[in-house]
């Protein structure tokens, strides 16, 4: 490690990480804001649907290039001009006078940003020794994990308080700071002249993206019964396959191969999707069932989902100090645990729930996944050359961020389909019974107000059945993965390769 590096270190990882929180953060906190954003600028639902679909298309599409680039042109150089890009793109976004200036805005937000993630993970394995990689990881994870959380709750803050425009604005500052730090202290990679693979980096891309497209406006669409998701669906296989054949038969691809012939990484990409999925749909889950279903005001429901965020923050503290020292396949078999555990609890979720619930089953939950995704993001790349992390950092944050996508439409899709057979089941016992069971008031067969009161308990109980269905499915997905944490090998870490680094 160049002394430079080691000197400047703290001022490294505070620049990185602030780059983390940034990207991670606008990744949901423009959600909240989406009301008055459609309101101000004249748009219609599905218009404002393009808000969020660019963001995400741009950014799975630049995620897996960000790897090339860094390794083409230099880590440092990439990093610094994402950043400045990202924080451009962000002043832009808020000063957007129409939708279709917005939209554009946030591709050139997405595409910027989308390597922020990754390379800063790359340069904290970097600029710490083998054995510190596990509290860089927790430093690191702390962002990418409580940046969506607490993103709801400052977007909605800054609306109401301030304007829509300033979730965007709110990134200038910070992005301003970021980049300094950058450019200040950390030490540029050796760049490496290789050859670009066109159609591989064309068939994933469009992969990705028609994926990300399919995902976000599925249920806009009611899925499946839509000749636009099946067409978007049959382009994403076929790039897909493409992409896996010219991958395999290629001679230098997209994606290098050597990456997946460490063990390791590649179990710990397959972990971390599953992850994802689970991460990020209970994130999705949680808002409007405390909101929309059980009646929480914005501000309650973001304390009522806070102990989330301590969970998450104690246990990666804790992973980081004990990675090392105890085998890191029973950190990640006790992080599932527990997420498990917590996942169980939230399958007896009802209408009359206490909110101390909800606190002790979200607490429970940030210390699984905690534990779990500093662990696993440390394992993964214990055992990875050095000249393979700016791309294997790219991979494994692709792969997050597309089970995320799944997750978050998956369990919405199933949330929709099982409150309409919620409803009609439950709808059927009243009608079968009522004519020998008096009703109690406000509600009744025969009044249209009692009917109307009485289709409303329905569909309220319908929908909390539906959502418990949900946490049992991921409940089920969580207990699954126990048996794959085995095939981690318990991994000392590489030699650090002095030839990264000028």
């Amino acid at each position: 490690m160049p002394a430079g590096q080691t000197q400047h270190r703290g001022l490294i990882t505070a620049s990185v990480t602030l780059a983390t929180i940034l990207q991670a953060v606008d990744t949901t906190i423009a959600n909240v804001a989406l009301p008055h954003i459609g309101g101000n600028l004249s748009a219609s639902l599905e218009q404002m649907d393009w808000v969020l679909t660019s963001y995400i298309v741009a950014a799975a599409i630049m995620t897996p290039l960000s790897g090339w680039l860094a390794r083409r042109f230099g880590r440092k150089r990439v990093l610094v001009m994402s950043v400045i890009g990202f924080t451009v793109s962000s002043m832009l976004c808020g000063m957007a006078q129409s939708i279709d200036q917005i939209v554009l805005f946030r591709v050139l937000q997405g595409l910027s940003g989308a390597g922020l993630v990754p390379l800063s993970q790359a340069v904290l394995l970097d600029i710490n020794p083998p054995e510190r990689h596990g509290r860089a990881m927790a430093l690191w994870g702390q962002g990418v994990v409580l940046g969506p959380m607490l993103a709801p709750v400052l977007g909605g803050w800054l609306t109401d308080n301030y304007s829509w425009r300033w979730v965007f604005y709110i990134n200038v500052p910070f992005g301003i700071l970021s980049a300094i730090g950058l450019m200040l202290y950390v030490r540029e990679t050796e760049s490496r002249r290789t050859r670009f693979d066109f159609l591989g980096f064309g068939a994933l891309s469009l992969a990705v993206g028609v994926l990300q497209i399919l995902l976000d406006r599925g249920e806009l669409k009611d899925w499946f019964s839509s000749p636009e998701i099946w067409i978007e669906a049959g382009i994403a296989a076929a790039a897909l396959y493409v992409f896996l054949v010219h991958t395999l038969t290629a001679r230098e691809p997209f994606v290098s191969l050597a990456l997946f012939k460490d063990a390791n990484f590649a179990m710990g990409n397959l972990l971390v999707f599953v992850v994802g999925v689970v991460l990020f749909a209970t994130l999705a889950l949680l808002p409007p069932l405390l909101e929309d279903l059980l009646r929480y005001p914005v501000t309650t429901a973001g304390v009522a989902m806070a102990p989330r965020g301590f969970g998450s923050f104690i246990s990666m503290y804790v992973a980081g100090r004990l990675i090392g020292r105890v085998d890191s396949r029973l950190l990640i078999g006790i992080g599932i645990a527990v997420t498990a555990a917590s996942l169980e609890m939230m399958c007896g979720y009802s209408t009359l729930m206490p909110q101390t619930l909800v606190w002790s089953t979200t607490f429970l939950q940030g210390l699984g996944t905690g534990l779990t995704y500093v662990t696993l993001t440390t394992v993964a790349f214990a055992t990875l050359g050095v000249q393979y992390r700016s791309e294997g950092t790219s991979m494994f944050n692709l792969l997050r961020n597309v089970g995320s996508s799944i997750g978050i439409a998956a369990t919405g899709a199933l949330l929709t389909r099982n409150t309409q057979v919620m409803h009609e089941r439950l709808a059927a016992h009243i009608v079968a019974w009522g004519g020998q069971i008096r009703l109690p008031a406000p509600f009744s067969l025969t009044a249209p107000a009692g009917l109307a009161a009485l289709n409303a308990a329905v569909t309220r109980q319908a929908q909390m059945i539906a959502y418990n269905d949900d946490f049992k499915l991921m409940f089920v997905m969580t207990l699954a993965l126990i048996p794959l944490v085995l095939l981690l090998r318990p991994a000392r870490a590489r030699a650090r390769s002095p030839a990264v680094m000028e």
